[in-house]
C-alpha cells in the first residue's frame, strides 16, 4: 500500500489571511510562514574541538557570543545559552543536517537532536514589523539594541519564542513558535497587524 500521508504545516490554513493583510497593509507589513525549516539543536563544549569542528561542517561557525546569529548560505546558527545552538536549514535538509553535525562531533560529548517538527517559523517583515511586534514583546526591539544578526528566547503575547532579527539582505524577523501555540499566536499577529491594514 503506497503512503498517502500528506504534511500539513501548523499554519496552512492562516496563509490566506496573512496574504490579506500584507495586501492591506500597503506594504508596511508582511506576514507568512516560512513552514518545514530543518531545525537541529545542538549542545556541546563551545571550547572543545567538537565545537570548531562543527563550525567546518556547516561553513559556519556555532556563535559564541550570547543572543546572536550567523548566517552562511541557506543555514543560520542561533546562540541559545552558553552550550547550545539552534542550526537552521532549508526544508527536508534535517536528515542530513543531524547527520552532519553526529559525524563531525565524532567521539566528543554532544547531544544533537532533531527538533524540526517542534517548531514553525513566521516571517514578520515591513517598515511596520518592529512596531507589531513591540505591541507583545518585552523587549528593546530598537534596531539599536535588537538589530540584524540578533536573536533571543523570550515571549510575544505570551507564547515562548525565539525571536531573529535578520540581516539587511534577509530583512525582518523570524518568529519561532511551538507547533502547538502557532494558531494562538497568528490569530494574535493578525489582529494586532489590524491597525496598520
Amino acid at each position: 500500500m503506497a503512503d498517502t500521508a500528506t504534511r500539513h504545516s501548523p499554519l496552512a490554513h492562516a496563509a490566506g489571511r496573512f496574504a490579506s493583510a500584507t495586501r492591506g497593509s500597503g506594504g508596511d507589513l508582511r506576514l507568512a510562514e516560512l513552514p518545514f525549516l530543518a531545525q537541529v539543536d545542538v549542545r556541546l563544549d563551545p571550547k572543545g574541538p567538537a565545537a570548531d569542528a562543527v563550525g567546518l561542517a556547516l561553513g559556519l561557525q556555532l556563535p559564541l557570543e550570547p543572543n546572536t546569529v550567523v548566517h552562511a548560505g541557506d543555514r543560520s546558527a542561533l546562540w541559545l545559552g552558553p552550550d547550545e545552538w539552534l542550526v537552521i536549514g532549508p526544508p527536508g535538509s534535517e536528515f542530513g543536517l543531524e547527520n552532519r553535525i553526529r559525524a563531525a562531533a565524532g567521539d566528543e560529548p554532544a547531544a544533537i537532536t532533531d527538533v524540526s517538527a517542534q517548531r514553525t517559523t513566521l516571517l514578520v517583515t515591513g517598515p511596520r514589523a518592529r512596531d507589531l511586534l513591540a505591541h507583545g514583546c518585552p523587549l528593546d526591539l530598537h534596531p539599536r539594541s535588537f538589530g540584524p544578526g540578533r536573536c533571543a528566547q523570550t515571549t510575544l503575547a505570551r507564547a515562548q519564542v525565539v525571536l531573529v532579527a535578520r540581516d539587511e539582505v534577509r530583512a525582518g524577523f523570524w518568529v519561532l513558535v511551538r507547533s502547538s501555540f502557532a494558531g494562538y499566536l497568528a490569530d494574535w499577529l493578525l489582529d494586532a497587524a489590524a491597525e496598520y491594514v
